[in-house]
């Protein structure tokens, strides 16, 4: 079943949100004091682009430095990114078949807010470990 939901949700939406992100990080790679936030939207990009059968978790040695980096992250890439989730989530949710993939949208909002100190990880296991 997540197969399936990854390929619609890569047709529907996955795709433009990963390319958004892909963007976000290609801007904060060219500007070099920005490449963790760069980083940072790769991996969300990913995450994006095949979202199902995976989940986020907090990292236990994030500090306050990735409080700091996600006040940067929301104030120059994050509320644009979830913006655009907020909108393909909206659009997708008018569709009886895209009420799940609207909701999943909605929950890759807090990840777009604030991307350092978080860990995506297999669904099967959220509180395993490195």
């Amino acid at each position: 079943m997540r197969f399936i939901l990854n390929i619609v949700w890569l047709v529907l939406c996955g795709l433009w949100m990963a390319l958004g992100y892909v963007v976000a990080g290609i801007i904060c790679c060219i500007l070099i004091v920005t490449i963790p936030f760069g980083i940072a939207s790769f991996r969300i990009a990913s995450y994006a682009l095949w979202p199902f059968g995976r989940t986020t978790v907090e990292r236990r040695d994030a500090g306050a430095g990735s409080l700091l980096g996600n006040v940067i992250w929301f104030v120059f890439a994050g509320w644009w990114l979830a913006l655009g989730h907020i909108v393909t989530g909206i659009a997708l949710c008018v569709t009886i078949i895209g009420i799940p993939l609207g909701i999943a949208n909605f929950k890759l909002i807090p990840i777009s807010l604030m991307p350092l100190g978080r860990e995506i990880v297999p669904s099967d296991r959220p509180f395993a470990t490195r």
